[in-house]
């Protein structure tokens, strides 16, 4: 089996705001290795139109006729790049194209447009990408429901065939390798990305994730609602999602662009992302600047303080409708794996400083508009939070006690991160 490389244009297609059916944008090419991006005339002559169009993401494309010159140090649009695939919707695309073989095969074998057309139509954000500038066919139209993903163990046995990305990641997530299992599901007015466990676990990752998520809404941060079930003997996660909402003929999406593409950086320039710098965005093109600076400052303690180290650029990431950028709910807070104390965060925290220590946090507190005392009372308030709820949330999740000894004060309050304080 040969995989198709060569893909040299695609049209990308935008549910504008409130709609529940996309229309095409424009146009994507290759170019020297790069991918540029130009808007259709049709496109943009839809100012006046009852739904007008909006700029995918601004500045980076603005609304203007002709090629879309690239930002500096970017191959592709990062605004377009947020729509592509994540690791395993990259590892599933590789596996269907060059079988078996496929598992040792570098995501980089294929060509980022073959992940952006072969990829399922369902992804984040309001964007798709086709083949056709005129007629719109949906890949992976059908979402699993909840009901099948309960029942899947049941169905195979009974030789019911599961939709392929549920089996995928029920079932062939080990052999695809190199990712955490993933599928979508739908249940009446929810959509859900599900999360598996994985036999390659070497400990509760799922419920980690779970368990953190759910300490954090606790402690007032704006995140995703999650349920933990299980089907097929694996533990799964269910994180609703909020860029889908139920309309009466259909779902609208909301557009959506990562940090890392407001930062104007790459997957290899991520290192250079810093929380400072976000902040400086939000004071100056989110709504609401001064409550969301406060909100990404506590998940900033709250990843800290529950072990997420895997805070990068593309874990944080922004509503756009056309004009303003709004923070979305908190996603992916996931406690790692830690084999010390030390550590440090995915995204600079003040100047060059990185460590995963609350009073580096302290230091950067006025690049969020916070007082010392605002910031020791948001620390406080979420340690409160972690000791108090600690033994509920894990019986919620129904946490073994030798995972529940694992976590506690290794990922969750571990001590280098509340090293912070010496109290001002």
């Amino acid at each position: 089996m040969t995989s198709n490389k060569n893909y040299k244009e695609a049209f990308v297609w935008i549910w504008l705001p409130e709609q529940t059916e996309p229309v095409v944008a424009g146009k994507l090419e290759t170019d020297n290795g790069n991918i540029l991006f130009n808007y259709g005339k049709s496109y943009l002559e839809r100012v006046n139109d009852t739904h007008p169009a909006i700029p995918i993401y601004e500045p980076e494309l603005p609304l203007k006729a002709g090629v879309l010159p690239l930002l500096e140090g970017l191959s592709m649009p990062g605004c377009i790049r947020d729509g592509a695939p994540d690791a395993w919707g990259r590892r599933v695309i590789i596996n269907k194209k060059l079988g078996l073989k496929g598992a040792k095969t570098d995501t980089t074998e294929l060509s980022e447009m073959t992940y952006l057309l072969e990829s399922g139509s369902d992804r984040i954000g309001a964007l798709d990408f086709q083949r056709s500038p005129t007629e719109y066919v949906p890949r992976s139209a059908t979402n699993a429901t909840l009901k099948e993903l309960m029942d899947s163990a049941e169905r195979v046995e009974k030789g019911v065939s599961l939709t392929p990305e549920l089996d995928h990641a029920l079932f062939h997530g080990s052999s695809i390798g190199g990712a955490r299992p993933k599928a979508l599901i739908e249940d009446r007015d929810k959509k859900y990305i599900a999360k598996f466990s994985s036999s390659t676990d070497l400990y509760g990752i799922v419920k980690a994730e779970f368990i953190a998520m759910r300490l954090a809404k606790l402690a007032g941060l704006n995140v995703a609602p999650v349920k933990l079930t299980r089907a097929a003997n694996k533990d799964v996660l269910l994180i609703e999602r909020f860029d889908r909402e139920k309309a009466t003929h259909g779902w609208t999406r909301k557009a959506m662009v990562s940090a890392l593409t407001m930062f104007g950086l790459d997957d290899m320039m991520a290192r250079y992302a810093s929380y400072e710098a976000l902040a400086e965005i939000i004071r100056h093109r989110f709504t609401d600047p001064k409550d969301t600076l406060k909100e990404l400052f506590s998940r900033l303690s709250f990843n800290i303080l529950c072990g997420n180290t895997d805070d990068h650029a593309r874990n944080h990431a922004a509503f756009w409708n056309g004009k303003e950028l709004t923070l979305t709910p908190a996603y992916d807070i996931c406690p790692q794996s830690r084999a010390g104390n030390e550590a440090s965060q995915a995204m600079l925290i003040h100047g060059n400083d990185n460590l995963s220590h609350l009073k580096t946090c302290l230091e950067a507190a006025h690049n969020f508009l916070l007082s010392e005392k605002d910031a020791h009372a948001i620390f406080e308030k979420q340690k409160e939070v972690i000791v108090s709820n600690w033994d509920s949330v894990c019986d919620e999740s129904e946490l073994s006690e030798t995972d529940r000894k694992l976590f506690w004060g290794r990922q969750f309050l571990n001590p280098y991160s509340t090293e912070e304080d010496a109290q001002s």
